[in-house]
C-alpha cells in the first residue's frame, strides 16, 4: 500500500501525519486490498475569522476510486469527519463487491425422500 500525505499552505508535522495514520488503520482494518492512499491537508486563507481546514482523501482500490473531502474549523475535527465519511464508503464497497447470492431452494439437493 502507497500512502502520500501532503500539505497545501500547510506544514505536515510529525504529530499530524501519526494522527492521520491512527485513523486510516482503522479503514483498512475494514478492508485490506487498498493499493494506493493519497491524502491532501489544506488551509484555505480567506478572512481571518473565516479561516477552513480541508481534509481530502483518494484512496484507490482494485476496481475503483474513492474520493472524500471534508472542511472544518479545526483540521483534527476535518479529519476525524472524514474518516468516518470514508469508512462508510468502504465497508460500502466492501458489501458490495461480496457475493450475496444464494441458491434457489429447489435447486438445492437436501435428500429428501
Amino acid at each position: 500500500m502507497n500512502l502520500t500525505i501532503s500539505g497545501h499552505h500547510l506544514d505536515v508535522t510529525p504529530a499530524l501525519r501519526e494522527y492521520v495514520l491512527t485513523k486510516l488503520d482503522r479503514v483498512t482494518r475494514h478492508f485490506d486490498q487498498v493499493v494506493d492512499i493519497s491524502v491532501l491537508l489544506t488551509v484555505e486563507k480567506l478572512k481571518e475569522k473565516e479561516r477552513r481546514q480541508k481534509a481530502e482523501v483518494t484512496l484507490h482500490v482494485k476496481g475503483r476510486d474513492i474520493f472524500v473531502e471534508q472542511s472544518h474549523e479545526d483540521l483534527y475535527a476535518a479529519i476525524d469527519q472524514l474518516m468516518d465519511k470514508l469508512d462508510r464508503q468502504v465497508c460500502r464497497h466492501k458489501d458490495r463487491l461480496q457475493d450475496h447470492h444464494h441458491p434457489a431452494a429447489k435447486r438445492l439437493d437436501l435428500g429428501v425422500v
